[in-house]
């Protein structure tokens, strides 16, 4: 029998079927029309051409797709355990559910954990633990030619831009902010009512679209980014170059999305498709870069400025470190990346392949610039898988001056992980556009919970520091961080890395940095 007349048979059997439960009892629809459904999909999976496994398995062949849709799910609640879940194991995703409640995130029992496993990290505590500092240590952000200068909490909310989250998620992040005292990265997306509303502390940040500063054909517009860094709220300025997710890609924004309030907020024209391209157009060396964000920093009238990347290759980042020597300017802070991705969707090659992760690059960036002679003039910030009082101490102790959290800060304004995050789907609220969704985030109780997630996990940090015998956070080093790397062998960050003495590449560099040195041009990104 050919498809075609089996698909006629389930049709005519069907209807027909329909038919006779009709004239015996109305009531008999009840059982008819579900058949009648059933055999409708039968025949349209035996004559469409885009599945194969419903050509073959009519019906029954939708179980798959099924299946494949609630997978995560299925994963998620019922086959991982605690500690073993992607991105976030469930283990994190509790501990900040639990702060952000006000619960408390102790367990019994001891840690899950398999400490004998390579590559499992230690802090080192003290014989001689001291006492928890009363209030949190801030750290100033402002070099020599800024002169206004902001005090950074030790965690921050890192780089999420209005349109990838609702408008609810913004505010409550953003109103979190300015309750707990600490800093709210705007993401490349523009300065958004909904960011300014609550007025908490703003660090504006500046991608290759130039949203919010930009002319009509997409260059950079002084006039238009000088007037909005002006806004009180605006506390610093972060140039992006690079982000963890999708280093060297720049993004499209569909027509779709383009509405009325994103188009306002972006400065583009409404309903059209815009795209963000993977370079600057304002500048094109390192030293160019440098020129820009002194520029950049006297657009603001001497607010910090500073720029975000996930590093990539040494020889690069040490012309940039050339271009500030000769040129006597430093950028104000330095956020760095990691390769582990974040809450931007990217192609999975990239967020898999390209990059370093954060902290080889917070190493690499720690160390050019301390052995260049400028990391007393430069602030450090680290992006990426920051969650957890210990993940603070140990990006410290790596070299950096405090820490950002895009993901954490989702959970605490209730991300489950669904990782809809790119479809306007969010079952939560947090990432999408659609208005029936995002109601469902309540402002008032999510911005209380972004607040007890902060303060907890800062006082997790200096608890671990005062176990560690360390007062002050400049006191971290990577001596106090180990790694299992075989049974019995333990060894500290100092020894796995090659860390630079102040000003050793200026002197004599070590043969390790030898290469990358010497190829480093100010004046041109070479590889």
């Amino acid at each position: 029998m050919t498809r075609f007349a089996t698909v006629g048979l389930l049709v005519v059997g069907a209807v027909g079927g329909v038919l006779l439960a009709l004239l015996v009892s109305p009531w008999w629809w009840l059982l008819a029309a579900p058949l009648l459904a059933v055999a409708l999909t039968g025949a349209y999976d035996l004559v469409q051409r885009r599945h194969n496994v419903l050509r073959n398995y009519p019906v029954l062949g939708h179980a798959r797709y099924l299946m494949e849709a609630v997978r995560p799910e299925l994963q998620q609640y019922f086959v991982e355990r605690n500690y073993d879940g992607r991105p976030f194991d469930r283990d994190t995703r509790s501990i900040v559910y639990e702060r952000a409640k006000g619960v408390s995130a102790e367990e019994p029992f001891g840690s899950e954990r398999d400490m004998d496993q390579r590559g499992y990290e230690l802090l080192v505590p003290s014989m001689a633990p001291v006492d928890v500092p009363q209030e949190p240590p801030r750290v100033r952000v402002g070099g020599p030619d800024c002169t206004r200068p902001y005090d950074m909490a030790l965690l921050n909310v890192s780089a999420m831009s209005f349109g990838s989250l609702s408008a609810n998620a913004v505010l409550a992040l953003n109103t979190g902010a300015a309750r707990g005292g600490f800093a709210h990265d705007t993401g490349e997306g523009g300065l958004s009512e909904y960011h300014l509303r609550p007025g908490g502390d703003l660090v504006w940040e500046i991608g290759t679209g130039y949203f919010g500063c930009r002319t009509r054909d997409g260059d950079f517009d002084a006039e238009k980014f000088a007037e909005k860094a002006a806004h009180p709220a605006v506390r610093c300025v972060s140039l992006k170059l690079s982000q963890g997710a999708k280093p060297g890609i720049g993004g499209v924004l569909p027509a779709s999305k383009v509405n009325t309030e994103i188009a306002s907020v972006r400065g583009v024209p409404e309903g059209e498709t815009v795209v963000s391209p993977p370079y600057h157009r304002v500048f094109s060396t390192p030293r160019e870069l440098v020129l820009f964000v002194a520029r950049l920093r006297e657009l603001t009238g001497g607010k910090p400025v500073g720029f975000k990347l996930c590093p990539g290759s040494r020889t690069q980042f040490l012309a940039v470190c050339k271009a500030m020597a000769a040129e006597g300017i430093t950028p104000d802070f330095i956020v760095v990346d990691g390769a582990e991705g974040g809450t931007g969707a990217a192609p999975l090659e990239f967020a898999d392949h390209l990059g370093l992760p954060l902290t080889d690059g917070l190493i690499t960036v720690h160390s050019a610039l301390t052995g260049t002679g400028l990391r007393d003039r430069v602030r450090i910030g680290a992006s990426g898988k920051v969650a957890t009082g210990a993940d603070i101490v140990k990006r410290l102790a790596m070299g950096a001056d405090y820490t950002n959290a895009a993901r954490a800060m989702m959970f605490a304004v209730g991300c489950i992980q669904a990782q809809r995050c790119h479809t306007n789907r969010c079952p939560t609220g947090v990432t999408t556009q659609d208005p029936r969704r995002a109601r469902a985030l309540d402002v008032a109780d999510k911005s209380a919970r972004v607040t007890r997630y902060q303060q907890a996990t800062v006082q997790s940090a200096l608890r671990i520091m005062a176990a560690m015998g360390v007062h002050d956070t400049a006191k971290l080093g990577p001596h106090l961080l180990r790694r299992r790397e075989d049974r019995g062998h333990f060894r500290s960050y100092a020894e796995l890395y090659g860390w630079l003495s102040p000003g050793q590449l200026l002197a004599e560099p070590p043969e390790s940095w030898a290469a990358d040195w010497r190829a480093a041009d100010p004046d041109a990104f070479t590889l």
